[in-house]
């Protein structure tokens, strides 16, 4: 039990001397240090769904928990799909920017912005782009050809993931989501278009909500300038998954 000294005055206000006020802040320090470390650990916690195999992890950031699911035969002739889980648990899987406004979304009793087809053109767009920018890596050959189809060697598998990716791009365009002509300069503040490219590369690569799209280009956050950006991104899913 640690003891201060107080002095309190004749109008009955305590006086703290320099080493009461010392032990002060040092206590409210180390709660702020704990209350901090407790936060930390918090976002790496394990859902109790997911078992006690799956390490804590503050840095995997957001996840999301799902069941497995596979099929087994049922019956001579049919199959039928069960749970397929380790030991019957759930699985984690980091979620990504999509995962992440589903969420909002749902906790807002709203339902998901973006329909499965145009969630999926955005993901393989994401994972297209990573693995030919790691192309010069050797060990991702295996990968890279895999993925092209058929067979070949190292550089058609990497050719064939550039071409797609342009192909994408064509299909994305050039236009403007969000266009600021036709306010006046007086008025424009800060705020500058928003391609449709660049829309579609911070959100799928970048892994940034429509919130943080508007405000990297001055614009406000609010419910009608996110509709519309929202509204763009999901025309140019669609775009990229025909």
């Amino acid at each position: 039990m640690s003891e201060h000294v107080v002095i309190v005055a004749s109008d009955g206000v305590a006086d703290l001397t320099p080493v009461a006020k010392f032990m002060a802040a040092r206590q409210l320090r180390l709660k702020a240090e704990a209350d901090r470390i407790e936060a930390v650990k918090a976002q790496g916690h394990v859902p109790e769904v997911c078992g006690d195999a799956i390490p804590e992890a503050p840095a995997r950031g957001a996840i999301r928990v799902f069941q497995p699911m596979s099929l087994f035969p049922d019956g001579e002739n049919d199959w039928k799909a069960r749970p397929s889980g380790y030991r019957g648990r759930s699985a984690m899987q980091r979620a990504d920017v999509f995962d992440v406004m589903a969420a909002k979304a749902a906790s807002n009793g709203k339902p998901a912005p973006f329909t499965r087809a145009q969630v999926a053109a955005g993901r393989y767009y994401r994972d297209l782009v990573e693995r030919h920018a790691c192309a010069g890596v050797r060990c991702s050959s295996v990968e890279a050809i895999r993925s092209g189809g058929g067979s070949g060697s190292f550089i058609d598998a990497v050719l064939r993931d550039r071409e797609e990716i342009e192909r994408i791009r064509r299909r994305i365009g050039t236009g403007t989501a969000m266009a600021v002509r036709k306010i006046r300069p007086s008025k424009r503040g800060s705020r500058v278009n928003i391609t449709d490219r660049r829309l579609v590369d911070m959100v799928c690569l970048e892994d940034k909500p429509i919130s943080a799209v508007l405000r990297a280009h001055g614009w406000s956050v609010r419910g009608q300038t996110s509709r519309a950006l929202r509204q763009a991104l999901a025309e140019a899913l669609g775009r990229m998954g025909q």
